[in-house]
């Protein structure tokens, strides 16, 4: 019985040591697969025999082949990566929205410098045609530069677009792939124990999916795993996997948002709530980066077209007719062509659709907002999409325009305004003769040749489009006269004003027109029948000898008239040269803080990976030590073997 039990315990440990050899090859063999676990044999002692001598071991038996595996490690692992690919992608995006605001001469803030020291330049000879087609060819460069940077943007956009589509598919596919590995695990581990080369094959799934997408993942007694996307939806459950699928943003259908695709229908999935991957990266880099861009650019655009079309609407060109728009009014609603500024929502229930109307193209930000109905304030409210508070639709008027035709609207619906978005791409020049410039101002000022004094009118400026004064001296000249040492006499009155203040060192304002006078002015003197120094205003005449109105327009290069809060001097804003710079800085500062996160993210990524290779990688140092000790063992059990053989013999002899 003895020598049988020999034999038993020499075979076992032949067959253990023999698997032990195996199980070392095939991770020699598969240390270079990507997502191969190490594998490991578990042992068992037999259970002992009792005997009159007491409890004999009965050897060993191969528990179970198991792979060395941290569900805790690779969970982190796959998040870390996720969250690594999200930053990459976004720095990558981010790199090339640098290049729509180039610096040097490429930049469209060189470009509308030299737009407007050529209106320097014509201020010095207005009547040179030269000059004048100067200002017409700088004006067109500047539309041609924001156009560029539209279609950059537009590129960009594509390339979103393209990105996400991929990704789309990429996960669809690796979602059934999962599915079908879910299916054979079940049958596999209900007969054959742990299946550990699937198991592999779905951690490597689940982590090429949590490269585009954020997963969240259970794991059920059966090792199946269901795989959760954006806040909870299943993606994978059982042997069924749903659909991801690229759709339109309801607010704005240039804009793209991942949707699910499942036995309830079409979901979307709300871009926050992805939370990393790839396609969490390229979404917020949509929504935010290349929206704040697309608005700092449509912001300088509508400043720069609106104020040059305004100072040039103050002016006389060379046939004496107010100047025309210099660049394309795409802020008018009624121009073909013209910038769709309010966007309904896809969802929305009725038709109607608010009106926005441009009043202060200066007071413009780089902004979008969302229009929604307030019950508890029984109004519209403004939500900006720079994270500002938000405000009741009567305030508008502050950001540079007004809504109308709010009373028809839908409670329920919801609307996006774009007041700057797009309009880059609309620049253009709208002026095609250079008689069409508008260099002379329409009032010109003289003082009266029995003036006393020492006083000057050294500037005229007028402030709006039509102004009063502007109008009144088409009819008749208005003479101001010093009555007396600060007062000064208005013939004939101007829209009611028949006198005005003066205060040295501050302009008279009369009509809409700034009038600077400087020295001393002459009062009137009833002593000596001096009836005071004067000055007479009257309309232009010799438009082509005028350079009030181009001096006007030079000015603009150190006027803050983009992003202004309000009147006056320090109603804040920039001058177009510091909006541009901001704009530079500000995509600067953001592609510098996503390569800092990109670093750190990636520099976690690799740890946690490398603190899980650790666990379920192979060393072939190691496979080699424990190839070798198993060799060793299986010698030794055979060595086992060969003495119960030779003891069975002899037992077989004795008997005979």
């Amino acid at each position: 019985m003895s020598a049988f039990n020999l034999l038993s315990i020499g075979s076992r440990a032949m067959t253990a040591n023999y698997v032990a050899l195996q199980t070392t090859g095939n991770n020699i063999a598969n240390a270079k697969v990507e997502g191969y676990s190490r594998q490991r044999v578990e042992l068992s002692t037999t259970a002992s025999q009792f005997t009159g001598n007491g409890n004999i071991g009965r050897g060993v038996d191969v528990k179970a082949v198991t792979r060395a595996h941290d569900q805790f490690l690779t969970r982190e692992a796959a998040g870390a990566q996720s969250t690594a690919q999200m930053d990459q992608a976004r720095l990558n995006a981010l790199k090339r929205l640098e290049e729509a605001f180039p610096t040097g001469e490429r930049g469209v803030g060189h470009a509308a410098t030299l737009f407007l020291n050529a209106m320097t330049d014509l201020a010095g000879q207005p009547a040179e045609q030269g000059l004048r087609q100067a200002v017409l060819a700088r004006a067109n460069e500047v539309a041609v530069r924001f156009g560029q940077a539209s279609q950059q943007f537009d590129s960009l956009q594509a390339d979103v677009n393209a990105s996400l589509s991929g990704d789309v598919q990429r996960v669809n596919a690796l979602a059934q792939g999962l599915a079908e590995i879910n299916s054979k695990i079940l049958g596999a581990a209900s007969s054959q124990g742990a299946p550990n080369e699937l198991l592999d094959e779905r951690d490597r799934l689940l982590a090429q999916i949590s490269e585009k997408i954020q997963v969240k993942t259970l794991t059920g007694p059966d090792q199946t795993v269901t795989v959760f996307v954006g806040g909870g939806r299943s993606l994978v459950m059982g042997n069924s996997a749903a659909r991801l699928s690229v759709v339109a943003d309801p607010a704005d259908p240039s804009r793209k948002m991942l949707a699910l695709n499942d036995k309830s229908g079409e979901r979307s999935i709300d871009s926050e709530l992805l939370g990393g991957g790839e396609m969490a990266g390229m979404l917020k880099f949509q929504n935010e980066d290349l929206v704040l861009a697309r608005n700092r650019m449509g912001q300088m655009a509508s400043a720069l077209a609106g104020t040059v079309n305004r100072q040039q609407a103050m002016g006389l060109n060379l046939q004496g007719q107010t100047g025309g728009d210099l660049f394309f009014d795409f802020h008018d609603s009624s121009a073909a062509g013209a910038l769709t500024m309010v966007r309904a929502a896809s969802t929305n229930q009725g038709a109607a659709v608010p009106t926005l109307a441009i009043t202060d193209p200066s007071k413009l930000q780089a902004a979008e907002y969302s229009l929604t109905y307030d019950t508890a304030s029984s109004d519209w409210i403004l939500t900006p999409s720079s994270g500002g508070p938000s405000i009741p639709q009567s305030q508008a008027s502050g950001l540079g325009f007004t809504l109308a035709g709010l009373g028809a609207l839908n409670t329920q619906d919801r609307f996006l305004l774009q007041p700057v978005t797009y309009a880059a791409g609309l620049m253009r020049r709208e002026l095609a003769h250079t008689d069409g410039i508008a260099a002379a101002s329409p009032v010109v000022a003289k003082a009266e040749t029995a003036n006393k004094g020492t006083g000057a009118l050294t500037s005229l400026k007028v402030r709006e489009p039509g102004a009063n004064l502007v109008l009144a001296v088409q009819t008749s000249s208005v003479v101001l006269r010093f009555t007396g040492p600060s007062t000064v006499s208005v013939t004939p009155p101007v829209n009611g004003t028949s006198s005005l203040t003066w205060t040295p060192g501050q302009a008279l304002t009369l009509g809409g027109v700034d009038l600077m006078i400087t020295g001393q002015p002459k009062p009137a003197d009833v002593t000596t029948g001096f009836a005071g120094d004067a000055f007479v205003l009257s309309a232009t005449t010799q438009t082509s000898q005028n350079n009030g109105n181009a001096l006007a327009l030079a000015a603009l290069a150190d006027t803050a008239f983009v992003g202004r809060s309000g009147p006056g001097a320090g109603a804040g804003g920039a001058t177009f040269t510091d909006a541009y710079a901001a704009g530079i800085t500000d995509i600067g500062t953001r592609v510098q803080g996503a390569a800092t996160a990109s670093g750190i993210s990636t520099a976690v990524a690799d740890q946690l990976q490398l603190r899980k290779s650790a666990v379920d990688g192979v060393n072939l140092d190691e496979e080699a030590a424990r190839l070798i000790q198993s060799q060793q063992a299986y010698q030794a059990s055979a060595k086992v073997l060969q003495v119960a053989q030779s003891i069975f013999d002899t037992l077989l002899q004795t008997t005979a």
